[in-house]
Order: C-alpha cells, then sequence, then structure tokens
C-alpha cells in the first residue's frame, strides 16, 4: 500500500512526529482539542501540497497567487496536489449566492437563455419571434385552405383620428383598412372620435389558401410588406372563423408595444449592468434609512433625535419651527404628534431637508468606507428592492420563463425541488429542445444531486453564502469537487459534520467515500462517532492539549485500537470505558416562562414557543429546520431590542412575554475575539488587566513610577516601538509571500528593555504572556482576582492556551469558549439568559463533557442556558428540549417535540427522537 509519510513535523505544538498516512483511503485524524490535529493535517500536509503545486508554476504566475511559506517539517514523501475543504465563509461578497459559487447559476443562465419563453411583463402575452420562411411556414400549416386577411397592425388601443395615416396608405395604393373589426375602404373611412382608443390594421392582402405551389410567392410578398408598414408584427385572420393569429419578426409584444432584448446568458447576470435590476444593481435590497433608528418614538421630540447634533444647533431649532408650523406639543413623545407634523420632521418642508434626507447626505459626503460603514450600521437597513422584489434583475429577465417559471423563482426553490423539475423537464420538453439542452441538464442534475446528498437539499440556489454555517460552506465545496471528478488528489476536510444533524451523518460518510472511491486520498480532523468509525485508518494525537498535546498516541485500523486503551483517551470514549452519564434528574425550572408569539421569520410556521426559565434548554432539530431562525434571528435580537434598547433588526414575531423574570441576554457565539494579533485571551477576559496592575504593584514599579499602562503593548511608554509591542516584524516580499521576522531590537518580547528588568516572582511580563493557561493558573494561584478568570479558563477546557496566544490563531470553538469563561467570571445575576450555537465545534468527547459541567454550573445559579445542538451527548444531558422539523426548509419550521430527552425519545414524529432513543438506552 502507498502512503504519504511526513517525518519530523514541528509545526505549532506537534513533537517532532513521525506518521503514515495510506493514500487512496480516508484517514480521520481525531484526538483533544488544541492537541495538534489541525497542525499536522491542515498546516502541515495541505500546505505542504500547496506549496509544491505552486512551485511548479512560473514565477510570472505566482505573483498573482501568493506562495507558502514552508512548514516546519523535515520531509513529506508521497504527497499529491492537495485541497483543503474547512470551515472559512466561502465569500463576503454580497452578490455570491450557494448558486454562482458552485457554477449552478451559470448553467441555468445558459438554459434559460436557450428555451426560456419571453413574456410581455405588462400583459403576460407570448412574445415570439420568427423569420419569414418560419411566419409563412405556420400560416399554411394553421390556415391552409381557408379564406384570410394578411394585415399590418397600426394602431392598437391608442386614441386619435389618424386621418394622415389614411391618406399615406391610400398615395401608396392600398385599398382597406380594419378599424374597430370593420373593414372599409380607404377613402370611405368615417371620421373617429379622437377620445376613443382604437385598434387599426391595415389589409394588404386577402385570398383563399389553397395551391401552395402557386401562391406561396403571394404570401411571401404580402407578409413581407405587412411586416415593414406593421413595424415587424403581420396578423393573419380567418374571414368566415374569426379566428386570428399574430405574427413578429421582433421580440415584441403588439399590444403593449414593449420589446425584449436579446436572450443570451447575460441577460440573466445581476452582475452585469445588462441583466441586473437598474435600482438595486443586482444585490436584491437597498440601504434606506431606518426612521426608528433616528428618532426614538416614545420620547418628547427633542430628546428623541438619535443624530449628532448640538442641544441648540440648527436642527432643533428648525424641529422647533416644525412644531410652530405644523403644530404638535413639545412634551408629547415623537408617536403622539399629528402625522403631518412627523413626516415634516423625517422627510423635510420647504425649509427643512428632514432627519432622513440629512442622513443621506451625510453618507454621500463621507469618503470614508470606514465613516460609511459605521453611518450604516447605525442609522440603515437593508430594505428589498421595491422595483425587483429582492429577485435581483430586471423586468424583462425575469418574464422569460420555463413551465411557468422564471429563473430567480427556480433558484428561490429548495434544491431537492430543484432536482425533482430538472428531472421532470427531461421528460417533458419537446424532442427539439432536449436535444438542444440535455447535456446543460445532465450537468445540472448531477451537481444539483451532490448537493442534496451531502445534506443541503433543504437550502436554496439564492440564499446568500454569508449567511451559510461553516459546516454548510465546508459541504457545499465538498459537493463542488466531487462535481469536478478529479483523482489523485489529496482532501484535507476540517470537521465536515458541523452543523449536519445525525440523519445527514450517513448520506456524508457516504460522500466522503465516493471522493475516496474516485481515487483520492481523503484526511478529515473529525471527532464525530459515525466518522471515526467509518474511516480506513486512524490518527490519534494526544495525549492532551497544548504544549502537552503533540504526540502520536494510535495510528492506524480501529479495529486494533485497543492496544492504546490506557494512553488515549478517544479509545476509552470508543470502547464505552469513559462516557458523558445522563443526568439522575430533569430540573423543573423555576415556574416561570419565556413565551414568543407567532413567529414566522424564514421558514418558521407562526410558532408559539416556551421557554421555562432556569432550565438547560436545548434546540433540535434537522438542518434547514428553523433553528438559527428562532433563536439567533428572532428571540436574541427581541430580547436585546426589549432589554438592552438595540437597533437589532429582528425575525418576524407578534409579541414577547415574560421578559420581566430576566434581566439580560448574552449569545456567545464562534466569530472571533479579536481581527489582529495584538487581541489575545488574556486581553479579551481582562485577566490582563490584573496582572498589569500587578506588575505596578511591584517594589522596582513602584520605585520607578510606572503605572499599569506601562505594561501594556498597545500603547506607547512600556512597548517597544520598533515593532510597536507586535514582537514580530512584516517583511513585503514582492511577488514572494510576506515574511513574519522576530523584532531584533525586543527578540520577540513586544517590550523595551526598561519594562522588561520588572519582574514578579523572577518572571517579566512578557514570560507571562507566553505561558499557557495552566502555567498561569499555578503561577498565581494566591491571587484571588486573577486566580479566579484562569480557572474559568482552565475549566472550559482551555487550559492549554497562551495568554498572549493572537485571536487570528485561535479556532472557532476556542473562541467561543473564551467568551463563555469571560462570561462566566462575571457575578451572575441569576435571571440571565445564555444562548449559545453549537458550543461543540470542534469539541473532543473529553471537552464536551467539561463544556457540560460548565452550563449547568451556570443554570445551577438560576440562569437559562439556551443552546441549538446535533450532538447527543449535549441533547441527552439538556432539562428540555424544542424540536423543530419534521425536515429542513419549506416544509420544516413546525415544533415536532417538546418536553424532555425521554419524551423527545418516545416521540414517533421526531427524527431527533429517534437517535436520542439508542442513547438513552
Amino acid at each position: 500500500m502507498a502512503y504519504i509519510i511526513v517525518k519530523g513535523a514541528k509545526v505549532h505544538n506537534l513533537k517532532n512526529i513521525t506518521v503514515k498516512i495510506p493514500k487512496n483511503k480516508i484517514t480521520v485524524i481525531t484526538g483533544m482539542s488544541g492537541s495538534g490535529k489541525s497542525s499536522l493535517a491542515l498546516d502541515t500536509i495541505y500546505v505542504e501540497g500547496q506549496r509544491r503545486y505552486l512551485e511548479s508554476l512560473s514565477s510570472y504566475a505566482r505573483q498573482f497567487i501568493g506562495e507558502l511559506k514552508k512548514p516546519d517539517v523535515e520531509s513529506i514523501e508521497g504527497l499529491s496536489p492537495s485541497i483543503a475543504i474547512n470551515q472559512k465563509s466561502v465569500s463576503h461578497n454580497p452578490r455570491s449566492t450557494i448558486g454562482t459559487v458552485t457554477e449552478i447559476y451559470d448553467y441555468l443562465r445558459v438554459l434559460f437563455s436557450q428555451i426560456g419563453t419571453p413574456y410581455c411583463y405588462k400583459c403576460g402575452r407570448t412574445l415570439e419571434s420568427k423569420s419569414i420562411d418560419e411566419i409563412i411556414d405556420d400560416i399554411f400549416e394553421n390556415f391552409r385552405g381557408k379564406r384570410i386577411y394578411i394585415e399590418a397592425p397600426i394602431a392598437t388601443e391608442k386614441k386619435g383620428t389618424f386621418k394622415e395615416v389614411f391618406e399615406k396608405f391610400l398615395e401608396k395604393g392600398y385599398l382597406r383598412v380594419e378599424i374597430d373589426g370593420e373593414v372599409f375602404r380607404l377613402e370611405e373611412v368615417p371620421n373617429l372620435n379622437k377620445n376613443v382608443r382604437h385598434n387599426i390594421n391595415l389589409i394588404v392582402d386577402r385570398l383563399t389558401l389553397i395551391d401552395e405551389k402557386e401562391i406561396r410567392h403571394r404570401v411571401f410578398d404580402s407578409v413581407e410588406l405587412s411586416l415593414k408598414e406593421g413595424n415587424g408584427f403581420v396578423l393573419i385572420k380567418d374571414i368566415e372563423k374569426n379566428n386570428e393569429k399574430i405574427y413578429s419578426e421582433k421580440m415584441m409584444c403588439p399590444v403593449c408595444g414593449i420589446s425584449m432584448p436579446e436572450i443570451t446568458p447575460k441577460l440573466f447576470s445581476f452582475n452585469s449592468p445588462y441583466g441586473a435590476c437598474p435600482r438595486c444593481h443586482g444585490l436584491g435590497f437597498t440601504l434606506e434609512v431606518d426612521e426608528k433608528k433616528v428618532i426614538d418614538y416614545d420620547k418628547p421630540v427633542l430628546e428623541a433625535i438619535k443624530i449628532g447634533h448640538k442641544e441648540n444647533g440648527w436642527i432643533p431649532r428648525r424641529i422647533v419651527r416644525i412644531l410652530n408650523t405644523y403644530g404638535g406639543d413639545f412634551n408629547s413623545p415623537f408617536k403622539d404628534l399629528p402625522e403631518e407634523t412627523q413626516e415634516a420632521i423625517l422627510y423635510g418642508t420647504s425649509f427643512f431637508d428632514g432627519l432622513v434626507e440629512i442622513l443621506r447626505q451625510r453618507y454621500d459626503e463621507y469618503t470614508s468606507e470606514d465613516s460609511r460603514q459605521w453611518l450604516v450600521d447605525k442609522f440603515f437597513v437593508e430594505k428589498e428592492c421595491h422595483e425587483c422584489h429582492g429577485q435581483r434583475l430586471r423586468k424583462e429577465a425575469l418574464s422569460v420563463k420555463i413551465n411557468g417559471i422564471n429563473i430567480m423563482d427556480f433558484t428561490n426553490l429548495p434544491i431537492s425541488k430543484e432536482l425533482e423539475f430538472i428531472k421532470n423537464l427531461k421528460m417533458t420538453l419537446s424532442q427539439k429542445k432536449l436535444k438542444i439542452v440535455k447535456e446543460l441538464l445532465d450537468e445540472l442534475e448531477k451537481r444539483l444531486q451532490f448537493l442534496n446528498e451531502v445534506g443541503l437539499g433543504y437550502l436554496t440556489l439564492s440564499r446568500n453564502v454569508k449567511t451559510l454555517s461553516g459546516g454548510e460552506a465546508q459541504r457545499i465545496r465538498l459537493a463542488t469537487q466531487i462535481g469536478s471528478g478529479l483523482t489523485g488528489v489529496t482532501y484535507v476536510l476540517d470537521e465536515p459534520t458541523v452543523g449536519l444533524h445525525q440523519s445527514d451523518n450517513e448520506r456524508l460518510i457516504k460522500t466522503l467515500k465516493r471522493l475516496r472511491d474516485l481515487g483520492n486520498t481523503v484526511i478529515v480532523v473529525e471527532h464525530d462517532e459515525d466518522v471515526i468509525r467509518n474511516a480506513d485508518y486512524i490518527v490519534d494525537i494526544g495525549p492532551a492539549a497544548g504544549i502537552n498535546g503533540g504526540k502520536i498516541i494510535y495510528q492506524g485500523p480501529i479495529s486494533k485500537i485497543d492496544e492504546v486503551l490506557s494512553t488515549s483517551i478517544t479509545a476509552q470514549y470508543l470502547k464505552g470505558i469513559k462516557k458523558i452519564e445522563i443526568p439522575k434528574f430533569r430540573r423543573k425550572g423555576n415556574g416561570k416562562y419565556l413565551v414568543l408569539k407567532g413567529a414566522r421569520h424564514n421558514n418558521l410556521k407562526n410558532l408559539d414557543v416556551s421557554f421555562p426559565l432556569g432550565t438547560f434548554i436545548c434546540i433540535t432539530g434537522v438542518s434547514g429546520s428553523g433553528k438559527s431562525s428562532l433563536i439567533i434571528d428572532t428571540l436574541f435580537p427581541a430580547l436585546m431590542n426589549k432589554l438592552h434598547k438595540s437597533n437589532m433588526s429582528e425575525g418576524e414575531y407578534d409579541t414577547i412575554e415574560g421578559t420581566e423574570y430576566i434581566d439580560k441576554v448574552i449569545a456567545i457565539d464562534q466569530s472571533p475575539i479579536g481581527r489582529t494579533p495584538r487581541s489575545n485571551p488574556a486581553t479579551y477576559t481582562k485577566v490582563f488587566d490584573e496582572i498589569r496592575k500587578l506588575f505596578a504593584m511591584t517594589p522596582e514599579a513602584r520605585a520607578r513610577g510606572y503605572t499599569p499602562g506601562r505594561f501594556s503593548f498597545n500603547v506607547k511608554g512600556g512597548r517597544c516601538e520598533h515593532c510597536q509591542g507586535q514582537g514580530i516584524i512584516k517583511v513585503e516580499m514582492l511577488f514572494l509571500p510576506d515574511v513574519y521576522v522576530e523584532c531584533e531590537v525586543c527578540k520577540g518580547k513586544r517590550y523595551n528593555s526598561e519594562t522588561l528588568e520588572v519582574t514578579y516572582k523572577n518572571k517579566n511580563i512578557s514570560d507571562i504572556l507566553k505561558m499557557t493557561v495552566d502555567e498561569a493558573l499555578e503561577f498565581f494561584y494566591n491571587i484571588p482576582s486573577i486566580k479566579s478568570t484562569l480557572q474559568v479558563l482552565s475549566d472550559v477546557g482551555l487550559g492549554y492556551i497562551k495568554l498572549g496566544q493572537p485571536a487570528t490563531t485561535l479556532s472557532g470553538g476556542e473562541a467561543q469558549r473564551v467568551k463563555l469563561a469571560s462570561e462566566l467570571k462575571k457575578r451572575s445575576t441569576g435571571n440571565t439568559v445564555y444562548i449559545l450555537d453549537e458550543p461543540t465545534v470542534g469539541l473532543h468527547f473529553e471537552d464536551v463533557k467539561k463544556l457540560i459541567d460548565v452550563l449547568n454550573r451556570l443554570v445551577d445559579k438560576g440562569n437559562t442556558v439556551i443552546v441549538i445542538e446535533h450532538n447527543l451527548d449535549i441533547i441527552k444531558t439538556a432539562d428540555y428540549i424544542i424540536d423543530l422539523g419534521p425536515v429542513g426548509g419549506e416544509d420544516g419550521g413546525y415544533i415536532v417535540a417538546k418536553g424532555t430527552p425521554e419524551e423527545i425519545a418516545n416521540s414517533r414524529n421526531s427524527i431527533t427522537g429517534k437517535y436520542l432513543k439508542k442513547i438513552l438506552r
């Protein structure tokens, strides 16, 4: 068997390890959180595979791509080009949709341009253009043997006397005209009422279609003449049956006069001015000033203005004038002022532009992107474009349809329904059309099928990729890679089960096996038991996290993992020696409830949801069933706006009751704790403030007059000014990658020599930042103000991270636990609602156990914890479960079951219950 052989890997915390990974197999790299799994898979194997491939390109090409730094490894043998499918967002561009990033939308544009039927967007008539030969063939097919008029439409529902028009036709030698269904000789046309709408057709010829050979030439000439006089239209009328048909050599509506531009794929692109809606430029939304963010409707008018102004400035003076002019009491709330007064204050009068217009002008005046963004965040809201109604395209593009739906209607369907549509289309298309688009339809079906198979059938192609979870974005990439059909590639996946319900795991595993069977090496960093058990090969890294990890505990098939039971925590959980216990009792709560009524955001079906306070609540359900819509998009902003007077946009709902029983709400998500290397766990949790105070109290610091600010690396004074407190300096290398080198002045210590002379227990401030949380906990054990925060960081499983570790190097799960620790260290009121979205991402079984203990500690103080989760170990320990479903997408958004885990397990309707039943046994 061929292997990828890694020798002497020392990236991050890897301890000079050597590992063999079989090629063309699925290998799962597992182990404690922070043990070095990603360091091996992504930072060593993937980076080196990428680097070697890029080295094969010319230096000219490399200047556009950038180069990768060689990982700290002696050698890697048997490596092929590598592709990483990680949890980073696919794109931050507001124009990027699932359809565009998977390139499915490009295929759809070609499909609609080839076989789409254009309609008039005003009256709904079908628009069709034909050549003269096609028109004549159709005339003989539909009117053979009939006596017909060949007419040129001159006016449709138009007012006027048309005297000059009739005179012109008389001069040209025409004899008859049809006016409002009645035929007249041109010299005998009566005077028409100019205020009445008329339908006028010039009769070019009248004949009986008997012998095609004899009269085809005459029909050709008459049709050609009619098209010329009728501005591209010809009307054929069966005289006896009063049956008629209109033909056009233009794509134009005969009634409304609306013409269709040339139908090409470009017409359906919302990223091109040719196809995009002219109002929103293809975004589907416009930025509008939100009146409620401009003025507080519950306060007296002069106190209510939220835009910056001086107390006696020109804005208050103008508003006083408006009140004197239009009426209204200075002391009454803004909402009670006369409607005319409100309108004048917000939208202006002859002497005042209005608060809304003032903000629009400020937006136009600001040149700085940051200033504009601040203004947008504070006062603007994204509103659906009222011209295209969020559909991004111009009217002409939206009026081209296949089987009654336009391209954006199609992309708004769930992927599973789109797949059905394409399959049905193949069966219903005419042979001629099918021949044109068969390959297109096959490719569309294949790509949609892949997305459906990785558990994304509930998503829509129109969904903005910014709104996807890390797991969803990763599975989209996975489906795209399968569609590409590459072989001989090393795929590295970082926890593909994120956001995936247990019922979808089997489909994901099947997808990974298909990738392997194509002839690829699949390396998966994963904690999910199902994925581990289905792997061909396992690499277990440990024994613990951080500096205590980075060693190979086991490598080989799962069948032989018993050999390391004494040293491998993973093996102990897989064999059931260690496990997360089911609680002996379930909390009933404090008898009070938070009740959200009429929740209908996204796919929620007008739900009334009760949350028992003082309990550990789990929100479960298949992917796309509405969990985030209910909690993150509706409940959290509703509570923030109610309790903390925020201006968050909230999902649609009727009322929220029970907020008097809680005093604050805290959401702990996986967004970074900072976007620069200056942010770190010590600064985020504020423990560094206490450490700096301690250093300022040392005899040496007091003798020198140093304050706590002296020990900050973010401000001038104590930091090294050469690297401005970063410890590293970025060197730009033109077409080579930027290189970060240790600061030659402070040698990476961040501070100047004077500051570093101050020590506490023989350690200077730089030494403290290099300590792990557990080391610092031991070091500061007798300082309560520091110990309490470090203890909480250790309790949430972060004992291995360094105090000064840059925020940019923390995973989403680590960032979330730093935030959790930061909240835990605060004094609890016992009336707080904590909201967490999949906190088990990136956590090993042992770390999940620690997390459960921490969350239970919060609930034991009387608080309420609401967790969105798929992990069965978390679900089985909850006091109360709200299970959404029954499926994802359009057909989801219902409450399938609610109650204790035991009640959910016994529910016949709950898919979650089916899996929970096995684990509760």
